[in-house]
């Protein structure tokens, strides 16, 4: 937070201290002449840049909100397997559910940590996935593939499975540096524009370019943010599993 409020506090600043150098370096009435031409131009580039600024800002938040949709599913398959597992054999359904509780705990202790800081995720959770199957595999041989709970067992680790994949795909992914440079250039280029206005009042002229850059680096942030949905200070929140690991508890719903 205190970063995004650093990188805010310096767009403004820099984009002041450019006005400064224009109005220092050019009379305010050489470029009143100008206005209308650099009015024209200014509406292009302004027009362009909102239209992309826009598109960004929705398809990372579209994103954000699939991550958290995707995070809350695989807790939900992870609950779904702990409730059926009650239905199978007794030795198999004890083992699936000391499971199901140990991967909960990997997700909540270990897997969101290590995504927020960016290090390798451990490799337990594929671990306990791999027992989860083999576990599941045995109690539809055991049935000779004619038990339901068995077959929605194995239904949940296959959505899971693929849950939990997707997850850890989304924790990787990123904006490409080329529409990081657009972002930024077009921001640069909107706002130096905006200071080449010839306008009297020199007070005026200060706030409109603030409200701009403000405005600007404002939506740029918020992007950068929302665009990695594990690490930034908008993060998706292991919620589904603190109420998955209070179910197997027994103090969930």
């Amino acid at each position: 937070m205190l970063w995004d409020i650093a990188v805010i506090v310096g767009s403004v600043l820099a984009a002041l201290a450019f006005l400064f150098v224009v109005t220092r370096s050019s009379a305010t009435d050489s470029r009143k002449e100008s206005n209308d031409f650099t009015g024209a131009v200014v509406a292009v580039i302004g027009t362009t840049y909102a239209v992309i600024l826009a598109f960004m800002l929705s398809g990372v938040w579209n994103m954000f909100q699939q991550a958290e949709a995707n995070a809350e599913q695989e807790a939900n398959s992870l609950v779904n397997i702990w409730r059926v597992s009650s239905s199978v054999d007794l030795a198999t359904g004890q083992a699936v559910q000391a499971l199901c509780q140990k991967y909960a705990e990997n997700a909540l202790n270990v897997e969101w940590p290590a995504m927020h800081d960016e290090r390798p995720i451990p490799r337990e959770g594929n671990e306990i996935i791999n027992e989860l199957w083999r576990l599941a595999g045995q109690s539809q041989d055991r049935s000779g593939g004619t038990s339901i709970a068995s077959y929605q067992m194995m239904e949940e680790l296959r959505m899971l499975t693929e849950f939990r994949r997707i997850r850890m795909m989304q924790s990787r992914e990123e904006l490409p540096g080329i529409l990081r440079a657009v972002l930024i250039a077009g921001g640069i280029i909107t706002v130096a524009a905006s200071c080449f206005f010839g306008v009297p009042n020199f007070r005026f002229h200060v706030l409109q370019v603030v409200v701009l850059s403000f405005l600007i680096a404002l939506v740029l942030v918020a992007i950068a943010d929302i665009d990695r949905p594990y690490q930034g200070s908008v993060a998706v929140q292991p919620d589904g599993f603190t109420l998955a690991l209070r179910t197997f508890q027994g103090r969930g719903e």
